[in-house]
């Protein structure tokens, strides 16, 4: 009896082993199974993915990665939405240049890029010859507001400081800024000697303040035709990177006695003109020019004249040197964009 109830317990164990053998058999199968599967499907998309950069470029057998052809249909892609991008961008520069309110998705109003911002540079004692300017084409408060919403254009008085901050002159400034909020005004000495290194700060300070299409230098005596200057720049939104104005190769003079001494004269060849420049009444530079000049503020070399200076920094750059007679203001011409004063 005992005998009997011993093998029945080892027949129960055996038995028990053969179904444990059989379902690890089973499920390592189906382990297989699954991951020929998956190996499989891969393989198919590899070749799939292959096939279709052949198709695409033509080339026949493709050497690559596929992780070089994910890259390369990702960048099809962006490069197509890119494209649309700068159709709708040519489109919308097409309307013209006035400034006009564009309603966002989430419903918001947003406003499209300033066409120019005008730097008038001036100094202390011209408050008449800015009182002229306000009256002539500049506008105060409410006129000068909509010229910048409306037409897309910004002017500001660009001036420094008082040799000796905080006094009668600082002082007179800041209240006259106070009642016509037309400043821009620079952390830095206002002296005749200071000029190049104001307009470069002048146009360092505007590109960060105004993501503008052009930033224009103007001196405080000089009447600007604002409608021409406008259509004139409209016409030009296409130039990436351009530098316009009424150029000209002005005499180097070596003298110190000379109204225009230059100290560097040495440095501008045979000593009887200098490169090829706008003329300091009035020029204009683009934004990425304007980007260019804020970034490298601090290693820009200036010399005695701001014109000169100006263009000195673009001499070695891919620039579009544009000359425009209708920046010539030394006379009036019917079309002109200024005028001396």
């Amino acid at each position: 009896m005992h005998r009997k109830a011993s093998y029945n317990r080892i027949s129960s164990m055996v038995f028990r082993s053969r179904i444990s053998s059989l379902l690890l058999s089973m499920f390592a199968t189906l382990a297989a199974i699954y991951v020929a599967g998956r190996l499989w499907q891969d393989s198919q998309n590899r070749v799939y993915l292959i096939k279709e950069l052949d198709r695409i470029t033509g080339q026949g057998q493709s050497a690559i990665s596929v992780d070089d052809t994910l890259k390369i249909i990702s960048c099809r892609e962006q490069h197509k939405k890119l494209s649309a991008l700068e159709t709708e961008l040519a489109a919308a520069k097409q309307e013209g240049f006035n400034s006009k309110n564009l309603e966002d998705t989430d419903g918001s109003v947003s406003k499209r890029r300033p066409l120019v911002v005008i730097g008038i540079l001036t100094t202390f004692g011209r408050k008449n010859n800015r009182d002229a300017i306000r009256k002539a084409w500049m506008g105060t408060g409410a006129t000068l507001k909509k010229m910048g919403n409306e037409k897309g254009i910004i002017s500001r008085f660009v001036i420094g400081r008082s040799g000796n901050r905080g006094d009668s002159l600082d002082r007179g400034i800041d209240d006259e800024n106070g009642l016509t909020n037309d400043f821009m005004i620079l952390d830095q000495v206002e002296a005749p000697k200071e000029v190049p290194a104001k307009a470069k700060l002048f146009f360092a300070h505007a590109a960060d303040k105004w993501d503008a299409e052009f930033y224009a230098k103007v001196n405080d005596d000089v009447y600007v035709n604002i409608d021409t200057l406008g259509a004139t720049l409209a016409s030009h939104l296409d130039k990436p990177r351009i530098y316009m104005g009424c150029m000209k190769s002005g005499e180097v003079f070596s003298e110190p006695s000379h109204k225009w001494y230059e100290p560097e004269w040495w440095k501008f060849g045979d000593k009887k003109s200098y490169f090829r420049y706008a003329s300091g009444e009035m020029y204009v530079i683009s934004r990425a020019l304007a980007k260019f000049v804020s970034i490298n503020r601090s290693i820009l070399r200036t010399y005695a004249h701001d014109d000169v200076s100006i263009g000195s920094w673009f001499i070695g750059l891919d620039v579009q040197h544009l000359d425009e007679g209708k920046f010539c203001c030394s006379s009036w011409s019917t079309g002109a964009i200024c005028s001396g004063v």
